[in-house]
């Protein structure tokens, strides 16, 4: 393949020589030049033809792989170019190069920029948590229907701000992740508890035993992905129950099934892209479609593996495939 680019390249230096080579030839012919003398210096012509073509060739072949590799990881490389061999070359390199402090320069911008805006969303989500608590302290010196709404209303406030802080967190998950052996019941009641309040007062059964597991994880990054889950369990379930158990067809696998209204066929596929939210999003206002990409990044990262399997007006199954033994 390469070959035959050099050819189509090179045609016309081919055309030139032969023509060349042709007319040497009939020269000598009219010139009435013995035929043993011009058969050796076509010959000769031919050798020092072949000899540079294989040369040149050569030399082609380098600097093409050369270029292929800095074409494969193209960023900070022009130094390793292949060195000008004309004017033109040379030309062209500069302007790479050129191009390429343009580049770093404006990197060096955006880079900065985001850092700069890391800097203020972590600030922002947690200033907004002490206005958040101080609300949360008025509400609690009075219990009345109002007060008990607007405690519900404010705890869905403070996990939007939670799920903020995470997503902020993600870029640099990887230095934040501690892996030890934490006995999953731990984890699960850790969310549990948190969503205790909206069990009782919406009415929905809770049906949970202790699963007897260790997991190895990241406690803080797993509890985040089981409260999400439980967020939109009961988010979504208006009546009825929420089961945690561990599957009996796979042991290793956490299952938290609700009994709400379920998730259409056609969203299936896309629920865990990112602002992605579906009919029952459309329907819920509120709903942001991050929840759930978040959960999928982080069971990734983790080793662990997420998928959900769901029927309209039947309820929802979300298996979180964990490392578990057993104790």
């Amino acid at each position: 393949m390469l070959l035959n680019w050099y050819l189509k390249e090179h045609l016309a230096s081919a055309v030139r020589i032969a023509a060349f080579i042709g007319v040497f030839s009939l020269l000598c012919f009219l010139r009435n030049v013995p035929q043993d003398v011009t058969v050796y210096m076509i010959v000769l012509m031919a050798a020092v033809g072949a000899t540079g073509f294989c040369f040149h060739y050569g030399k082609y072949r380098k600097h093409h792989l050369v270029l292929a590799l800095l074409a494969a990881e193209p960023q900070g490389k022009t130094e390793a170019l292949p060195e000008a061999d004309g004017l033109l070359a040379r030309d062209y390199q500069q302007i790479i190069a050129s191009y390429e402090r343009q580049f770093q320069e404006e990197q060096i911008k955006m880079e900065q920029k985001y850092r700069d805006m890391m800097e203020y969303y972590t600030m922002w989500t947690h200033q907004i948590k002490t206005p958040i608590a101080a609300m949360r302290l008025l509400l609690q010196e009075e219990d009345t229907p109002f007060s008990r709404e607007m405690q519900s209303e404010l705890f869905q406030t403070e996990q939007y701000v939670q799920m903020a802080l995470q997503y902020l967190r993600m870029e640099k998950m990887t230095s934040d992740l501690v892996f030890a052996r934490y006995d999953l019941d731990a984890l699960i009641r850790q969310a549990v508890r948190k969503y205790a309040p909206l069990f009782i007062r919406r009415k929905i059964i809770l049906s949970y035993e202790p699963v007897h597991c260790e997991v190895l994880t990241d406690e803080k990054w797993l509890v985040f992905v089981l409260e999400q889950i439980l967020s939109n369990a009961l988010k979504y379930t208006k009546s009825g129950s929420i089961h945690i158990y561990l599957s009996p067809d796979a042991p290793k696998t956490l299952v938290i099934e609700d009994t709400g209204i379920g998730i259409a066929p056609e969203d299936l596929p896309r629920i865990f892209e990112k602002g992605y939210t579906g009919c029952n999003g459309r329907a819920d206002k509120r709903s942001t479609g991050i929840g759930l990409y978040l959960c999928r990044q982080i069971m990734e990262k983790l080793s662990h593996t997420i998928r959900i399997e769901s029927e309209m007006g039947v309820g929802t199954k979300v298996y979180l495939g964990l490392d578990t033994v057993s104790l």
